[in-house]
């Protein structure tokens, strides 16, 4: 591989932001995706439904968004409670997200870790 490669293969992993979502129902997560794929490129298809796991422990919901560039804003979208999502990734590719999720919901910060080249933020996703 050569130099110009791996830059470019460094430039796209900075890109990708994982999105773990808590607190919500399946609908409601496959709400939040089905926004963020109006935006970004996804690794999970339009098809593939978040599912509810049986018992008694939390679900998580986890795909991931390649935020190199915004291909449609998402529309506002209406949720059936308020959800929690995790954004985790290179700060300007968080930062995307943040902004094309503002754009289908109200999204309030809750919480935030930094790194040298990565961030996480925890915010609240609900109806605008």
């Amino acid at each position: 591989m050569n130099s110009a490669d791996e830059s470019g293969a460094a430039d796209h992993a900075g890109a990708e932001v994982v999105v773990a979502l808590t607190g919500g129902a399946k609908e409601d997560a496959h709400a939040v995706f089905g926004a963020l794929r109006t935006a970004y490129i996804c690794d999970r298809a339009p098809n593939d439904l978040p599912q509810d796991v049986p018992g008694v422990r939390s679900t998580v919901w986890i795909a991931t968004f390649d935020a190199t560039e915004v291909r449609h804003d998402p529309a506002a979208t209406r949720l059936t409670a308020p959800v929690m999502a995790t954004l985790q990734g290179g700060y300007t590719a968080v930062e995307h997200v943040r902004k094309a999720l503002a754009s289908a919901f109200t999204v309030r910060v809750v919480g935030k870790a930094s790194g040298d080249q990565e961030e996480e933020i925890q915010v609240r996703l609900e109806n605008r």
